[in-house]
């Protein structure tokens, strides 16, 4: 009896093998995964943060050894959600309806801050941003570096108690194209945008997050929607007339309201067939918005300068962008090519069959296929194979070094093909609000990177905003 119990919790274990087949049930793929291991419930999510891989269940959270799978550390928690990059990563984590949360050292689960008072937690690449209330209309917004232990800033908003609780509720921004069987958060944590549009009472306060300035006020008119993208305030006109929705997007500088570009006729599919109401953002990603030109073919839409970075060829389908990279299947649903954005040719093409999904991570293109089922992570630049399973696992986070995919209880680590190692190098991660790394790595629609790097694709997250950026 006592060589059970001292078995079952772990503290000796004489027949090592005989255990791991008990917690382990049959390969999840083919090839076999680096390391597989049974938890106690479906993920939530999952998501990599430098040794460690952090999984988020129903009512608890827990960190697992990157290199190995083995639990090491669990909490009690309603929501959990990662900030920060590589070995600077960090985990906030609380409970519904509870004020307050605690943020968590990934590989040892050690409680490194604690608050008391905010009510809602949104988590970036560079930073993490929290929000309290006095009163329902006295409300602050504060910035902190993820390991930090005081505030970069301190911004006032009205109104933030009534809309948003937890961690990462919506702001006005963009959708993120989503695949089968590819999480949407995927990716991890991203840089935070130059500019956050906060939803409040009809009105939108946009706060420049380098500074922690509330830039504007703006009430949308009815046929307007208002979304931050690419450091610009962007009016998405949707004006129903002879029985169809007839669309204008205007690219406005965010301190004077001055119009940077315009375009008319894109259909950002921001509305839907009811008096053309637009009830959702936009589908895109930090520096671009996707939309459907009046010919029906998709378009990539440069947010800051209102450029067409992409325009499909007729019949092609748009899986998955960023602000470097898209993927798009082919008319004849025979392949998908990796394109850079700004650039005529493909950087590379693929077999694939009809059903495939993408996705585009800082480290991987990663596609899910059907018939049968399989995944397949690439270079995104290059399309050079980093993995190929024969699975019907969900892909749960992308890392630098490799992925953790996953299928009801059972999650495994796949080890990217030429990546030395199983954990991800040392990496400070962000500088701070408005200047981190984003999808592209700093690089934008040109694939050159400059002295702006961490500035984003046209240097929109740069603190300093001189000759005229507005974020």
């Amino acid at each position: 009896m006592a060589l059970v119990a001292l078995t079952a919790t772990g503290v000796w274990n004489p027949w090592p093998g005989v255990w791991d087949a008990v917690n382990r049930s049959q390969p999840i793929s083919e090839p076999d995964v680096t390391w597989q291991r049974r938890i106690g419930g479906t993920p939530k999510s999952v998501t990599i943060a430098g040794d460690a891989v952090v999984v988020e269940q129903r009512t608890r959270v827990e960190g697992r050894s990157l290199a190995t799978g083995a639990p090491l550390w669990e909490r009690k928690a309603d929501w959990a959600a990662v900030a920060g990059n590589g070995r600077d990563s960090v985990v906030a984590v609380g409970k519904l309806l509870v004020k307050g949360y605690e943020v968590l050292d990934p590989v040892t689960g050690a409680v490194r801050r604690r608050d008391d008072r905010a009510v809602a937690v949104w988590t970036y690449r560079n930073v993490l941003l929290d929000a309290r209330c006095v009163q329902a209309t006295d409300c602050t917004v504060s910035a902190w570096e993820p390991r930090g232990t005081r505030p970069l800033w301190t911004a006032f908003l009205p109104g933030v108690e009534s809309g948003f609780f937890a961690d990462n509720p919506e702001l006005l921004g963009t959708r993120r194209l989503t695949g089968h069987r590819i999480d949407p958060g995927a990716a991890g944590p991203e840089a935070v945008p130059a500019l956050l549009g906060f939803p409040v009472d009809g009105r939108v306060h946009v706060l420049e997050t380098a500074t922690g300035r509330v830039v504007r006020d703006v009430e949308p008119t009815r046929e307007e929607r208002l979304v931050t993208v690419g450091g610009r305030l962007l009016r998405l006109a949707a004006r129903s007339q002879d029985g169809t929705c007839y669309f204008s997007i205007s690219g406005r500088e965010v301190t004077t309201g001055r119009e940077v570009w315009r375009r008319d006729g894109i259909n950002l599919r921001t509305a839907d067939n009811a008096g053309c109401v637009q009830r959702e953002d936009p589908q895109g990603a930090r520096n671009v918005v996707v939309g459907v030109a009046p010919d029906t073919r998709e378009t990539v839409v440069d947010a800051y300068d209102g450029r067409l970075l992409w325009v499909g060829a007729a019949g092609e389908k748009l899986l998955a962008v960023d602000d470097r990279y898209a993927l798009a299947r082919s008319k004849d649903k025979r392949s998908v090519a990796g394109r850079e954005l700004g650039v005529d040719r493909p950087r590379w093409t693929r077999p694939a069959g009809d059903k495939v999904s993408g996705a585009l991570t800082p480290y991987a293109a990663v596609l899910s296929e059907d018939d049968p089922s399989r995944i397949v992570a690439v270079d995104p630049g290059s399309g050079k194979e980093l993995a190929n399973l024969r699975t019907s696992a969900n892909v749960l986070a992308v890392g630098p070094a490799g992925m953790v995919i996953g299928e009801g209880r059972e999650i495994g680590y796949v080890r990217f093909g030429g990546v030395p190692g199983g954990a991800p190098p040392a990496d400070g991660g962000g500088t701070g609000p408005g200047g981190g790394p984003g999808p592209g790595d700093g690089t934008g629609p040109g694939g050159d990177t400059g002295p702006g790097e961490n500035c984003g694709a046209k240097r929109e997250e740069c603190p300093d905003t001189g000759g005229g950026k507005d974020g």
